[in-house]
């Protein structure tokens, strides 16, 4: 009987080992065609052409160089799409590189003036830079407004990461009714006039849940003073908070 034991214990052991070998090797399979299919589908867009992949039990890994962020990110969407793709790791290094100051004076002109003539004023995003790590903050109006400034981090050539804390305000009427009688407010006034002609108006209107908050630069303090008093006289608006800055100074 004892005999009989070990005898079936030793098959049931060859069965389990056996099962596990089939595995193992279907899955290497099933990873060598996911392997060869994303080599293939890489090599035929030239942005790709220098990216490496590697796959286990179906996770994809990708390395190599692009020049843009952007790239790297379209690289990993593309990749996540493909059948029996589980998974991907993004190790592409952007290879393109720009000092910080420079890189940060560059995003600053080029969120300044974005969406210039549609929600510019009620939107206030700026970057800060970090060996290339680009951290965007702020409060916009519109999804679409947030889309456009992170398109704008994501396509700068010097860019290896995008940290995005840039916050969209609510949809609110009320909002909207302070923003438009805010704007008359501030630019109607004769000491705030001459700043509306500024395509990209420099005094930013933000907007949330009442809350008004002022962002921009003015030629001197009694300006500041003056936008903060127009801002504070429009009905609805709970709270003001002047951060305008005046130039040249701290």
């Amino acid at each position: 009987m004892k005999n009989l034991s070990q005898v079936l214990a030793s098959f049931l052991l060859v069965g389990v080992l056996s099962v596990g070998l089939a595995a193992e090797t279907a899955a290497a399979r099933y990873d060598n065609d996911i392997e060869a299919r994303v080599s293939q589908e890489l090599a035929k867009k030239k942005n790709f052409e220098k990216l490496q992949a590697t796959v286990d039990d179906g996770i994809v890994t990708l390395t190599g160089n692009v020049d843009l962020y952007q790239q790297k990110l379209d690289a990993a969407k593309k990749v996540r799409k493909m059948s029996k793709v589980q998974g991907v790791r993004n190790l592409i290094e952007v290879s393109s590189t720009v000092p910080d100051n420079e890189l940060r004076a560059k995003l600053d002109r080029k969120l300044y003036y974005d969406r210039m003539g549609y929600d510019n004023t009620f939107n206030f995003v700026t970057a800060s830079v970090n060996d290339g790590v680009v951290t965007l903050i702020g409060e916009v109006r519109q999804p679409v407004s947030l889309d456009s400034a992170t398109s704008i981090a994501n396509t700068l050539p010097g860019v290896k990461e995008v940290i995005n804390n840039v916050k969209v305000a609510p949809v609110s009427n009320f909002d909207d009714r302070i923003r438009l009688a805010a704007t008359r407010a501030i630019y109607g006034d004769s000491v705030l006039n001459r700043y509306a002609i500024d395509p990209a108006h420099p005094i930013r209107i933000v907007v949330d849940n009442g809350h008004l908050t002022l962002y921009g630069t003015v030629e001197n303090k009694a300006d500041k003073q003056v936008a903060g008093i127009r801002a504070g006289q429009v009905f609805g608006v709970f709270k003001v908070q002047n951060n305008l800055t005046v130039a040249n100074q701290s």
